[in-house]
């Protein structure tokens, strides 16, 4: 007989156990959830009373540093009021207004007054554009891979922290540096950009120097005017200067290269105390009497010194090309201009140095040490160049000789590299280029072949300077000019006649004849383009306010532009001089054919009236 299967039906014991362990769950559940939430809420009331006391503290301690800067504030905001209470009435509040009214804020750089159609908001407002990410490369200047050279500039030169170009990369692995776009192979890249910038800078400097040569005016004053008809104040033609004005610094490289190959050592121990000390002392003098007059008007003291720099600063480029046209170089007061032109180039440095302490960005002891270090680097850079121009030059250069017997072409390349390598190198010691490629030049003037060298850089000298001149000309606003030609102008006059004067009088103390100090003063007379760069940097550091910046701005560009007329102006000035007898004429020294044919013509007339009483 089969045993009979128990279903689990069957089985009431295990059942009841299952009721009575579930229901002792339940209990000791609904018994422990009271004093979990206690404990829960005791921890709870523990964590919120420690938050509370900190941040009672915390707002205890905001408290404490809102009052103590609501108290500086009120200091600061007190000492403001005073100062603006001790400007307001003042001869510089007059001006402050008056300039305000002229050039209002919304003018902008340039005074133009409207949007800049291709600022990054209209160009993706109008869908010229497409916003992507971009990645921006940062590197440091001279930065390689495997640098294991001792890091001699960075020791001398606080440049650490300068960037070099920037490198922008796209999403797709894209290098644009101002145009690179990725390839898969190595190719050569045309920027069309520049060639047709360049095309039209060129032909527009060709033509407008055309222009004014049949005209009988300097060729000069063709450049500069059809710059600034094809530049962003004009037609806009040309709108990127960047690369076209950075090829056209050969311009000035090349001039000052050529005017060192011209210059004579024993004629510079001639002008050598008025060039040194005579042009340090007239920026002294700037700098003094304008923050003197600042500070006499109520206005800033810092801001008037600037604007002494910025005045006397003189055209490098614009002079020297006018002297070597009227033969005026190896004249007494050419050689005087230059000398002091030159000395202005080196003070280039200690200028930037001095920018930091005006705007209290810097301490006076670090300004002083920056200058210092400016001056030791110049005086170590000048030393170096003349015992290389004894030793070295002349051997480079008689090998140059020899190697390009049948043709000038390797010749003509080791000159033009001879001078970018030194203005190069004076660029990277924290000095200028200018003083790089003029002390170049010098080093050569000393050998032999200083003609032969000269003959064979002229024709690049002429079309870089053209260049230069023309990208000169497109800083300057057309339109912004004739807005307020009749305060720029008022200014333009006052200046050329305020540098006159007191270059005058510093050449006359040196013991220089009345027409010599005279033709100086004039020469010397407009603002340079240096004054660009001042006027950039001093505007970024908050140096000036916009209204000045905008006054200097238009001053300097109008002073370039009157540069020819007030050279034109030189041989009436002379004639006038001589009839009231302030001092003799001397042809030689003005280089001026028509003023000969005349004085010759009146001897003959006088011989032939003599003549006729004698018979």
């Amino acid at each position: 007989m089969l045993p009979r299967r128990r279903s689990s039906s069957s089985r009431p014991g295990s059942s009841l156990r299952l009721l009575v362990l579930g229901a002792l769950l339940l209990a000791a559940a609904a018994a422990f959830a009271p004093a979990a939430a206690a404990a829960a809420e005791a921890a709870a009331g523990r964590e919120a009373g420690a938050g509370k006391q900190e941040a009672e503290a915390q707002a205890e301690a905001e408290a404490r540093g809102e009052r103590v800067a609501v108290a500086e504030a009120g200091g600061e905001v007190a000492a403001q009021g005073n100062a603006t209470d001790n400007k307001e009435g003042s001869f510089a509040d007059m001006i402050d207004r008056a300039l305000e009214k002229e050039f209002p804020e919304s003018e902008g750089e340039q005074g133009g007054g409207e949007t800049d159609p291709g600022s990054f908001n209209n160009t993706v407002a109008e869908k010229q554009g497409v916003l992507e990410t971009v990645a921006r490369r940062v590197t440091k200047k001279n930065e390689t891979k495997d640098n294991k050279s001792f890091p001699f500039k960075e020791v001398f030169l606080d440049r650490s922290d300068q960037e070099d170009v920037p490198t922008l990369i796209d999403r797709k692995d894209n290098v644009f540096i101002i145009s690179n776009p990725k390839s898969k192979y190595p190719v050569l890249q045309l920027d069309l950009r520049l060639i047709s910038d360049l095309v039209v800078v060129i032909v527009s400097a060709t033509c407008g120097g055309i222009a004014f040569a049949c005209l009988g005016q300097p060729v000069i004053t063709g450049y500069l005017l059809a710059g600034s008809i094809i530049g962003p104040g004009g037609f806009s033609f040309v709108n990127e200067m960047v690369q076209v004005e950075t090829v056209a610094q050969f311009g000035v490289i090349f001039l000052l290269f050529a005017l060192g190959l011209e210059f004579s050592t024993a004629k510079l121990r001639v002008v050598r105390a008025v060039a040194v000390l005579g042009g340090l002392l007239q920026i002294m003098l700037f700098m003094f009497l304008c923050g003197i007059l600042a500070t006499l008007c109520g206005g800033k003291t810092k801001e008037g010194v600037f604007v002494g720099v910025l005045l006397s600063m003189s055209s490098t480029a614009v002079v020297l090309k006018f002297l070597m046209e009227r033969n005026s170089i190896n004249a007494l007061h050419g050689q005087v201009t230059v000398g002091i032109l030159i000395l202005q180039d080196c003070a280039v440095g200690l200028l930037f140095a001095l920018l930091p302490i005006l705007s209290g960005t810097s301490g006076l002891l670090h300004g002083v040490a920056s200058m210092t270090k400016s001056l030791v680097i110049l005086i170590t850079f000048l030393a170096t160049l003349s015992i290389l121009s004894r030793t070295g030059v002349p051997w480079f250069l008689k090998l140059m000789i020899s190697l390009s017997s049948q043709t000038n072409e390797l010749y003509q390349l080791a000159a033009v590299a001879f001078c970018l390598l030194f203005a190069w190198c004076s660029d990277k010691l924290g000095l200028s280029l200018e003083l790089g490629s003029f002390a170049a030049g010098v080093m050569i003037s000393t050998t032999d072949l200083a003609q032969h060298t000269l003959e064979q850089i002229e024709p690049i000298r002429n079309f870089f300077a053209a260049l230069f001149l023309a990208s000169i000309g497109m800083l300057i606003n057309v339109h912004f000019l004739w807005n307020h030609v009749d305060i720029l102008l008022a200014a333009v006059i006052l200046v050329i006649t305020v540098k006159t004067f007191i270059v005058a009088i510093v050449v006359k103390g040196f013991g220089y004849s009345n027409k010599t100090s005279l033709l100086v003063g004039m020469s010397l007379a407009q603002i340079g383009e240096f004054a660009f760069v001042l006027l950039s940097r001093a505007s970024s550091i908050h140096l000036i306010e916009g209204k000045l910046y905008l006054l200097l701005l238009g001053t300097t560009a109008l002073s370039l532009v009157t540069t020819p007329l007030l050279f034109k102006m030189i041989p009436a000035v002379v004639h006038l001089g001589v009839l009231l007898r302030w001092f003799s004429v001397d042809i030689n020294q003005l280089g001026l054919k028509n003023d000969v044919l005349r004085i010759d013509s009146g001897k003959r007339i006088n011989l032939i009236v003599q003549g006729s009483h004698d018979s």
